[in-house]
């Protein structure tokens, strides 16, 4: 998900708490549709560590020792850890996790396991491992560390949650999400319904088991499976608040923690999904000064200003909303303003893939070609040439709808934080503000809720923030820095989601430096 080196699917997969789980699957605190009366950072309760010593119903968990056995992929070793399905009920069953590593290649001494996790929710860690961080990580880091992944519970080789075939989701994504209209509004939120009651009839007791707690908890046993006292981790994106909240949980279990690309625990996702959609108008901002100095931009000429390139991507838009775009596709899909609009976004999350949005722009708004834009929507969707999905998006939903209660319970609440929206985004505002509605027909209530995270007693951890992030807006980092008791905030200005291994040689070395010396970078230092 953050970095160049990394296959565009894993690449998109780890951002998402962001553009998928915020934009599909948004869900928040409250139903509150002015942000002077959100939640603010502070104002939320603290997560409460758990006892330090293990509950006697739970040690057959703490206790399980992987059989590991080859992956089909050449360096790599997978297990399956059970975790129990219901931690207050740890007799109700069990949940199969998939576990991956590439042990330590040496030389020098081993430091332990180095779990990573990419983000989403949703993301499977196992492919992050075998596709990036198992062969691309820093070579003296994988030479001290045995790499380590687990697909949470939900996703994918650990008990799936799926809610749409193929066919299903090639019509949920084409869904207008900007309804002009009551018969527009009812046919998106019929797409939400059917959406979520596709996920009840699979997964009924799964999904009211995958919230970001029990994962942490599943980590915490597999950190014990694997024999560490302590669990070092980096986390990208919704893999912050994975990290963050077994922080919370687990203090003096807690040690090397990096989490890049950071989120704000504390806010309601209807706080959440609006200043995110702050962070892509940023990010957009970004990449129209960046498009206004070539000449093959075509959102406007040489000069261009990025409220006037907005505005023609706009425009360009409410076109498509009108009539689609042919887009040459096997399945005889065309290009949607919901799909284009999920293809521009893909685009923001790394500068490196911005000439290839200049380019399906200008076959889509000068040769009415939506080819280019369509294929960037699928990478982000996980969506193959053969019309199959991941199960990032049901997974994706199933998190963020059972973390937080809905930011939204009815289509007139949505109309009335609209202006919010679209001043936060001229661009993407609107869209924003109707995906935030997906969690009102979700057929399980939420369990969680916004809360501060503060860890006291844990050792540093390191909170990574990138200026003009679009997915994790930078202050998220800030806040979540703030609230940790022990964090030092690294500040990475720069463009993109997340900051490790984006190419700044001065934010890798601070944490290469962490995790094999366990010495963290001063609190505030700054990157470029």
């Amino acid at each position: 998900m953050h970095t160049r080196r990394t296959p565009r699917r894993t690449r998109t997969a780890a951002a998402l708490f962001t553009a998928a789980a915020l934009l599909l699957a948004g869900c928040s605190s409250g139903t509150s549709t002015s942000t002077a009366s959100s939640p603010v950072a502070g104002a939320a309760a603290a997560l409460a560590p758990l006892p330090g010593s293990t509950p006697a119903a739970l040690a057959e968990y703490y206790e399980q020792k992987p059989a590991w056995r080859d992956c089909g992929v050449p360096g790599f070793q997978c297990a399956t850890v059970k975790a129990p399905l219901d931690y207050a009920a740890p007799s109700a069953g069990d949940v199969r996790l998939a576990v991956a590593r590439k042990k330590a290649t040496g030389p020098g001494k081993r430091l332990g396991s180095l779990l990573v996790n990419p983000g989403g929710p949703g993301g499977s860690a196992v492919d992050y491992l075998q596709m990036y961080a198992g062969i691309g990580y820093p070579e003296e880091v994988r030479a001290r560390y045995d790499m380590v992944a687990v697909d949470p519970r939900g996703v994918a080789r650990s008990e799936p949650v799926e809610c749409l075939n193929g066919r299903a989701m090639d019509a949920y994504t084409r869904t207008d999400t900007t309804p002009d209209d009551e018969k527009e509004t009812e046919a998106l939120v019929s797409a939400y319904r059917t959406f979520a009651e596709g996920c009840g009839a699979k997964a009924p007791k799964l999904l009211r088991h995958v919230s970001t707690v029990e994962t942490a908890r599943d980590m915490d046993v597999v950190r014990a499976a694997l024999g560490d006292e302590k669990l070092t981790y980096v986390g990208a994106s919704y893999g912050t608040l994975l990290g963050a909240t077994y922080a919370g949980l687990f203090p003096e279990r807690t040690g090397r923690l990096v989490l890049d690309g950071a989120m704000d625990p504390s806010l309601s996702a209807r706080r959440l999904n609006l200043e995110q959609t702050e962070g892509f108008a940023t990010a957009f901002t970004a990449f129209a000064k960046d498009c206004a100095r070539r000449s093959d931009c075509p959102l406007g000429g040489k000069g261009t200003s990025p409220e006037k390139a907005g505005g023609n991507l706009k425009k360009f838009f409410e076109k498509l909303d009108a009539r689609p775009l042919p887009a040459g596709d096997a399945d005889g899909r065309e290009l949607t303003e919901s799909l284009a609009t999920m293809g521009v976004i893909a685009a923001m999350y790394d500068e490196a893939s911005w000439q290839r949005l200049r380019e399906a722009l200008t076959s889509a708004m000068k040769e009415n070609d939506g080819a280019g834009l369509l294929v960037l929507s699928d990478s982000y969707y996980e969506r193959d040439a053969g019309g199959a999905y991941s199960n990032l998006m049901s997974a994706n939903a199933a998190v963020n709808c059972l973390d937080l209660p809905p930011a939204f319970e009815t289509p007139e609440q949505v109309r009335e934080a609209l202006p919010d929206f679209e001043k936060a985004s001229p661009v993407f505002g609107e869209g924003l503000a109707w995906a935030s509605l997906n969690c009102a027909y979700w057929p399980v209530r939420a369990t969680g809720e916004a809360q501060r995270i503060e860890a006291k007693g844990a050792a540093p951890i390191v909170v990574v923030g990138t200026t003009r992030d679009p997915a994790t807006p930078y202050g998220w980092a800030k806040a979540l820095a703030g609230q940790l008791s022990s964090a030092r905030l690294l500040t990475y200005d720069g463009d993109g989601h997340t900051a490790y291994g984006r190419g700044s040689a001065c934010v890798d070395a601070a944490i290469n430096t962490y995790l094999l010396k366990g010495t963290p970078p001063a609190d505030g230092k700054r990157c470029s």
